[in-house]
């Protein structure tokens, strides 16, 4: 049995449903925009994957760096704005009010006493590849750390995030380490290639499609306490 002494968390579709929050973020905002400018061409989401895929090939950085991608895509879809001074405005204060509303989320079920609880056995942290701050929420009190793809400069399932978490604390190892994600790649096959043991978040009864063995999984998080303690106590 291991010693587990610290468990993770990624955040978005973890400890709260991302979708309705994203979407109501990106429709406040560029309503917002709109609002100040007049119409603006979105495009479709082929058009933002050709975006993002030559602001990558001018700039690798975007590619963790979410909130600088976000921003330029703003810039680009505003440059019949003038004069410039004014276009920057426009995006700052765009991507400063998407972040307020990306922040106004609601945790699933139990997710507050069950963190509050592990907190008292456990380090936890977080290891995110968005932008979310889980110190913004009355829960961020429970966490020693968290780690973005902007601090880890790399993106799950990439190690990066995996080995600055065992640098937050001494004596910790990838063997002491529990993950718990909902993405089957960025997440479980991320610390499943060091090593470190994972629990699966799957809500929404999704299949297994990974070629090593699934993970013990749950799908409500009142039951994770008594999983956990069944596993490593």
């Amino acid at each position: 049995m291991k010693n587990i002494k610290m468990i993770t968390f990624d955040l978005d579709d973890t400890l709260w449903d991302n979708m309705p929050t994203i979407t109501k973020a990106e429709f406040e905002t560029r309503k917002w925009i709109e609002d100040q400018v007049g119409k603006v061409e979105w495009g479709d989401f082929n058009g933002f994957i050709k975006i993002r895929e030559e602001l990558i090939k001018n700039d690798p950085s975007v590619q963790w760096d979410i909130s600088k991608l976000r921003k330029e895509i703003f810039r680009i879809k505003l440059l019949h704005i003038e004069p410039e001074s004014y276009r920057n405005r426009i995006v700052e204060n765009a991507f400063d009010l998407f972040m307020l509303k990306r922040h106004e989320i609601e945790l699933f079920d139990d997710v507050e006493m069950v963190i509050k609880g592990l907190s008292k056995k456990y380090t936890l942290g977080v290891l995110t590849n968005g932008n979310a701050d889980i110190y913004k929420f009355d829960i961020g009190k429970y966490f020693h750390f968290s780690i973005s793809s902007l601090e880890a400069k790399n993106s799950k399932p990439h190690r990066a995030h995996f080995d600055e978490a065992i640098k937050q604390v001494d004596n910790v190892s990838f063997e002491n380490i529990l993950h718990i994600g909902d993405h089957q790649v960025h997440d479980i096959l991320g610390a499943h290639n060091l090593g470190i043991d994972t629990l699966w978040f799957n809500n929404n009864d999704s299949e297994w499609d990974q070629a090593f063995l699934k993970p013990d999984e749950f799908n409500a998080w009142k039951d994770l306490p008594e999983i956990i303690k069944n596993k490593y106590d």
